[in-house]
């Protein structure tokens, strides 16, 4: 028996229009540096026909690849619009990787056209030589002509280029399941891995990033998108805030502590979302020039695990929950929000949030220990996490031999360590690379990491396994000190004396500046190993 329903593509087309039609007043606001540049919902949505009549004209006619390598801003808006709603595919090329990744990413996707930032536009030329497949370079709030681009590659001005054109488009009817935007991991060995997100993919993930269990989203609400539209679709803010007509306040370049504090001050969001290192710098900002963000109604960390000590901070010291959440690249990248049950109070409802949060209905979840056996949700027994669902990765592009080991029988191996609660709450205990076995057992380095960051002079500590003779494995913490502040590596053990066991107790400790990042703000703990390895660190035994 068939339903009586009427079937429509769920398409990222029908969300453009729909947002710039019944929230046409809806705002993209960008930071300029001083104030703010003001883009309606309305505008985006006639700028979006400009620019996809423009790529038209440019060859773009199919499902090629679009890049961008852009900061947060109205313009990047409306490329998000653009390009998929004309069926060509977007590729949000990261800023921060690495040269070589750079450009063997856009190769492999085989981007024919790159819109480039201004201010970004003599970095990328560096790599353009070696960009095989590109065409076109569209230069956005900047002059097109520091940009030098090899034989073969046009460049042209993103202002004149849709001065140029209509502000219609006859938006083509897509097939949902045909690939609307694809971001490369930053996290994996080898070569960056493609994901491609469906129309349907990105339409059911922007769904719930507005439902109750997850980020709450809502019409009539101002969200800060610090997290890069370059990493991960923003956490799926873009679109989601099109759907339900939420105004995005985007800080394009202005990513430091005090830029950052000018902007909630300004624009009074309700909702913002980053990594945990731009909420450790705000709180440290905060402390020595306080001002009121308590407009925040929450805040959202992901990438990597948010410390205890800096959700207490904000809560108690500014009124600010913040919610931990989890996700990846191959996830869209929304699997988790850590919203406690309602009937929770207390120290039981503290436990909740500081899990990594709750599965959502689409997300089907299993914990998988060493054996291949899973394991039960009994929040003590540890695991593998592999999860499913219809904004999963199946595969990396370029199909199933790209590393097959990262899939199983239907499931994403996610390389995440922990435990699962018998109401579905993931707690992680560590990244399967990054887990220390010392002597049989399995040290926890995020456990030890937050530990030492709960210290008041700690902004920062990243835990390593380090080669022991007797032991196999054992910790080294490398620990940033907050500014003013001093600490030393026994002042630390005592502090851990009533936190840990003592057999998990580390004996290694270095001071560092600042702990390294990945190009998505992650500690980055394989150039640690590889500082401690080449002799590069000052340790301290104690």
């Amino acid at each position: 028996m068939l339903s009586t329903m009427q079937d429509g593509n769920l398409s990222i087309a029908n969300l453009l229009r729909h947002g710039s039609v019944a929230h046409a007043a809806s705002e993209i606001v960008t930071w300029t540096g001083a104030d703010a540049r003001r883009s309606t919902f309305a505008e985006v949505g006639r700028n979006s026909a400009r620019l996809a009549n423009a790529l038209r004209g440019l060859g773009v006619t199919g499902d090629q690849r679009v890049g961008t390598f852009m900061w947060n801003n109205a313009e990047h808006m409306v490329a998000y619009c653009a390009i998929p709603s004309m069926g060509a595919v977007l590729h949000t090329l990261n800023i921060r990787l690495f040269p070589d990744q750079l450009v063997y990413i856009a190769n492999h996707a085989e981007d024919r056209v790159i819109l480039v930032d201004g201010t970004l536009g003599p970095m990328l030329a560096k790599h353009l030589p070696s960009m095989t497949t590109v065409e076109h370079v569209i230069v956005t709030g900047g002059d097109a002509g520091v940009l030098e681009a090899p034989h073969g590659v046009e460049v042209h001005s993103y202002d004149e280029l849709l001065a140029a054109q209509p502000d219609v488009f006859d938006w083509p009817d897509i097939d949902e399941r045909s690939a609307a935007a694809m971001c490369y991991t930053s996290g994996t060995t080898g070569d960056p891995k493609g994901v491609v997100y469906s129309h349907r993919s990105i339409w059911l993930h922007s769904m719930q990033v507005c439902m109750s269990d997850s980020m709450r989203l809502a019409q009539g609400d101002t969200a800060l998108a610090i997290v890069p539209m370059f990493h991960a679709m923003s956490w799926g803010l873009p679109y989601a805030a099109l759907m339900v007509g939420a105004s995005l306040v985007m800080p394009d370049r202005f990513l430091q502590p005090g830029p950052i504090a000018e902007i909630l001050a300004a624009e009074r969001p309700a909702f913002a979302a980053a990594v945990p290192a731009i909420w450790q710098g705000l709180l440290q900002h905060l402390e020595a020039h306080p001002q009121d963000i308590s407009h925040l109604r929450e805040v959202i960390i992901g990438g990597s695990a948010a410390p205890p000590s800096l959700m207490h901070a904000f809560e108690e010291r500014y009124g600010v929950p913040v919610l931990h959440a989890w996700g990846m690249t191959e996830t869209s990248p929304l699997g988790s929000v850590a919203r406690p049950p309602a009937r929770t109070t207390g120290r039981e409802r503290w436990a909740y949030r500081y899990t990594q949060g709750r599965f959502p209905a689409s997300v089907r979840a299993r914990l998988v220990g060493e054996t291949g056996a899973e394991l039960p949700w009994d929040n003590e027994s540890v695991g593998e996490l592999e999860v499913r669902g219809p904004w999963i990765a199946e595969s990396y592009y370029g199909g199933a031999d790209v590393d097959p080991e990262k899939f199983r029988d239907g499931w994403l191996r996610t390389g995440d360590v922990g435990t699962i609660s018998p109401d579905g709450f993931l707690t992680l205990t560590d990244r399967t690379k990054d887990v220390i076995k010392s002597g049989g057992e399995w040290i926890s380095s995020v456990g030890l990491e937050n530990h030492v960051m709960s210290h008041p002079a700690v902004v920062e500590a990243a835990v390593i396994g380090v080669p022991d003779e007797k032991w196999d494995e054992r910790p080294l913490v490398a620990v940033v000190v907050a500014e003013g502040q001093q600490v030393t590596a026994g002042e630390l053990r005592e502090f851990l004396t009533d936190k840990v066991a003592r057999w998990q107790m580390p004996e290694q400790w270095t001071f560092v500046d600042e702990v390294p990042k990945t190009s998505v703000g992650k500690f980055d703990k394989k150039r640690l190993r590889t500082s401690y390895s080449q002799g590069e660190l000052d340790v301290t035994r104690a």
